[in-house]
């Protein structure tokens, strides 16, 4: 009949919410049963005696039937649940020889509720450890069990009528039942309670995450959401509206932030986008989670080490701002000389200005022609059968233009320097 120890009981903070009539707490159904035994004060005395001896029965019964408590009882846990057992017996014992000796009824229910907080405390702690409360309403049945086979033998020894030993039955099986619905009630109460402030945690996590806090700080604030840490963590961008369902496709310890996304430096902050950080989703999974996310709006940044998700984020967002396709994803590792060009869009305009201010006196329909040629001259390399393709002319119209530009930028196309800058600016959309 395991217990630990004394706690505020269920039934006075059941008092404290309710104004209109309510049935007695449990506690007092056990002690009202309880006042009714006639064990006189040997056999209550005998009985005590051999509390170790049932106490041990109790907890070998427990080991052997309830496969959850085998492994704890060489532990913490089993210490707690030994002392849970014994001072159950105890209290349940206190306050039967308490009703026989002299009826005293606040007496009783103070023996009684003692037992009764304690079973709260006990589901409660049962919740914190991550365990179903299932387990404990099983030892509760055994120890029932068990204990009534020994204390009956032992009254029946000290020559107990039939009618006490009936009486005592009754009452050992409805404390058990007033046991079993404490550590439910604790139980639930701490569930309740343990994820309102996972919750809370996990959204700390993940906003820490995102603006790059410290690794100690990030280290303290997984354990405090209980979310252990990946390799990597890959960040999704996705439309608000789809982070649930996108979220439900993904590895379930994917961590979300579906509003208030912190701003990235030198952007604004994300709107109606929330953010999915995907863990292990690097290497080979990386395909993976492309197809997964196949047919809807998403931006994937890089998988980076954990502890470096602001890496992935900054980039995803810097992405979001490249043209792309309704319902395509974005892959930023695809995409890494575009998302360079487009991240200072400013300086990038003032220096496709300056590289290009020689095409400034053409008419807009001739520089376009020029500097179309110019790019791809460049990026292949001066091949001109090559360039002629790409752009679709005769390779005779390519000669003529590039002498046009060599006119216009002179010896510019011999300096590395101008040539990379020509590159840059040539590759930019023009704002």
């Amino acid at each position: 009949m395991p217990d630990t120890p004394k706690t505020r009981s269920q039934g006075s903070s059941e008092r404290t919410r309710t104004s209109s009539p309510s049935p007695p707490p449990a506690a007092t159904r056990t002690a009202a049963q309880a006042a009714e035994l006639a064990l006189d004060e040997q056999t209550a005395r005998s009985l005590r005696s051999h509390l170790p001896e049932v106490a041990e029965s109790v907890i070998a019964a427990i080991i052997e039937e309830v496969p959850s408590y085998s492994a704890p009882f060489q532990g913490r846990m089993g210490r707690v649940i030994e002392q849970a057992v014994r001072t159950s017996l105890d209290s349940f014992l206190d306050a039967a020889s308490a009703a026989s000796a002299s009826g005293a009824r606040e007496g009783e229910q103070t023996s009684i509720g003692v037992g009764v907080q304690a079973a709260e405390q006990l589901g409660r702690a049962e919740a914190r450890a991550g365990r179903p409360v299932d387990a404990l309403l099983s030892a509760y049945r055994v120890g029932a069990r068990v204990s009534w086979r020994e204390v009956s033998r032992m009254a029946v020894a000290q020559g107990a009528e039939a009618a006490t030993l009936g009486r005592f039955a009754e009452v050992v099986f409805t404390y058990i039942d007033e046991l079993s619905a404490a550590s439910v009630a604790g139980h639930n109460a701490e569930t309740h309670t343990a994820e309102r402030a996972r919750i809370v945690n996990l959204d700390r996590l993940v906003r820490s995450l995102l603006v790059g806090a410290p690794e100690t700080r990030l280290v303290e604030a997984a354990q405090l959401a209980r979310w252990t840490p990946a390799r990597t963590l890959t960040v999704v961008l996705v439309a608000g509206e789809r982070a649930l369902n996108t979220a439900a496709m993904l590895d379930p310890r994917t961590l979300s932030l579906g509003e208030d996304l912190p701003p990235v430096r030198g952007l604004p902050a994300p709107d109606r986008v929330a953010a999915l950080l995907v863990p292990d989703a690097g290497g080979r999974a990386r395909g993976a989670l492309l197809d997964l996310l196949s047919g809807r709006d998403a931006v994937v940044g890089p998988a980076v080490p954990w502890t470096e998700a602001d890496r992935s984020y900054a980039r995803a967002v810097r992405a979001a701002v490249l043209p792309r396709e309704s319902g395509t994803v974005l892959d930023t590792d695809a995409h890494l000389a575009q998302i360079v060009l487009a991240a200072d869009p400013e300086t990038l305009a003032d220096l496709r200005e300056s590289a290009l201010a020689p095409f400034a006196d053409l008419t807009e329909g001739s520089a376009e022609r020029l500097a179309e040629t110019l790019r791809a001259w460049l990026l292949l390399q001066g091949r001109r059968e090559l360039v002629a393709e790409a752009l679709h002319v005769h390779p005779q119209t390519v000669r003529y233009r590039m002498g046009q530009v060599r006119e216009l930028l002179g010896d510019r196309l011999q300096d590395p320097d101008a040539v990379l800058e020509l590159v840059l600016a040539l590759s930019a959309r023009p704002s």
